[in-house]
């Protein structure tokens, strides 16, 4: 019977695992349709991000089952709760992602992002998908180390970011008014995305020390 407890448990990190890579997929996608003003496969993330939810349903539905029948404590109940919070910052991430793809399909057949910006925009996408990448890593391996370098890894998603918008707001910039407000949201959902990569390797710290990851930091 236990076995088959903590079988259920492992499940729980197996789907969140396989979240992580829905995710990783559509904002490796999301960005390609962006770029390249590809209509077909920014429609193709957008249709996706069923999945994603349909994920995040079912693990909720699993997680408060077994909340109900085992009535878990200690590091069980953590593992169920944390998977509960974890699966909220994913399907955010999979919203985000499907936020950008419907900016490509907004601005089809033109790209939203202007030449000058795209290398900035690809950086943001490439430091995207590393995040989510390790994320999930994190998640299957409860590495609490690598968890923590989350923090600082995010730091180049925040350094483009202020890049971005620094090239938005100078006035010489010949970008115009729709091209602002389209790359400012994109610029503006990338950052999200990594925030919430973040939010789930925290989660991973609390899961395997009962410690938030701001307070294990700080005491190391």
């Amino acid at each position: 019977m236990r076995d088959a407890y903590h079988e259920e448990l492992d499940a729980l990190t197996e789907q969140l695992v396989e979240m992580t890579r829905l995710v990783n997929s559509a904002i490796g996608r999301a960005s390609r349709a962006l770029l390249d003003a590809d209509l077909t496969l920014a429609e193709s993330v957008i249709a996706a991000d069923e999945a994603v939810n349909a994920l995040r349903d079912d693990l909720d539905a699993r997680a408060m089952d077994l909340l109900a029948r085992q009535q878990p404590v200690a590091s069980d109940l953590r593992t169920i709760v944390t998977s509960l919070r974890m699966s909220a910052d994913l399907e955010r991430m999979g919203d985000l992602a499907r936020h950008v793809a419907r900016v490509a399909r907004r601005r089809y057949p033109e790209s939203a992002v202007p030449a000058p910006l795209r290398g900035t925009v690809v950086e943001m996408s490439q430091v995207a998908e590393r995040l989510v990448a390790k994320a999930g890593s994190v998640i299957a391996s409860q590495d609490v180390e690598a968890a923590l370098e989350l923090e600082s890894d995010d730091d180049e998603m925040d350094k483009l970011h202020r890049a971005l918008f620094t090239a938005l707001l100078d006035p010489a910039s010949p970008h115009g008014v729709e091209a602002a407000i389209d790359v400012s949201q994109v610029g503006r959902f990338y950052e999200r995305f990594a925030d919430h990569a973040v939010s789930v390797a925290g989660r991973v710290v609390f899961l395997v020390t009962g410690r938030r990851a701001e307070h294990l930091a700080a005491s190391s």
